[in-house]
């Protein structure tokens, strides 16, 4: 079992940036992949981005891709999204998720996850 518990979301006007936790509990932390979906209003969960269990590799989706970035520091249990050059369309609640198997793009390829932290973006 992996609780997962977010932080760092908030009111940011367009241009600027956040900061992303998730702090994760259990011991087999440091050996499981995870990933950052959001959802906003009336729209799917889609993915943002996934780290592998020793950070060598790291995905992300092509909207966000060179302002997000996705980190993870093992001795903490924590996984990190930093947002940067936010967006009026990066409006979501973001969450994140524990990975068990499959490609990381998928939210079926996750089975832990936490309940999610608003990010709102002013134009």
């Amino acid at each position: 079992q992996v609780q997962l518990v977010e932080s760092g979301g908030g009111l940011v006007q367009a241009g600027g940036s956040l900061r992303l936790s998730c702090l994760a509990s259990g011991r087999t932390f440091s050996s499981v992949a995870m990933g950052w979906f959001r959802q906003a209003p009336g729209k799917e969960r889609e993915f943002v981005a996934a780290i592998g269990w020793s950070a060598g590799r790291t995905f992300y989706a092509d909207s966000v891709k060179g302002r997000f970035t996705i980190s993870r520091d093992n001795a903490k249990n924590t996984v990190y999204l930093q947002m940067n050059s936010l967006k009026p369309e990066d409006t979501a609640v973001y969450s994140c998720a524990a990975h068990w198997g499959g490609n990381y793009y998928s939210t079926t390829s996750y089975n832990f996850w936490g309940q999610g932290t608003q990010v709102t973006v002013s134009s």
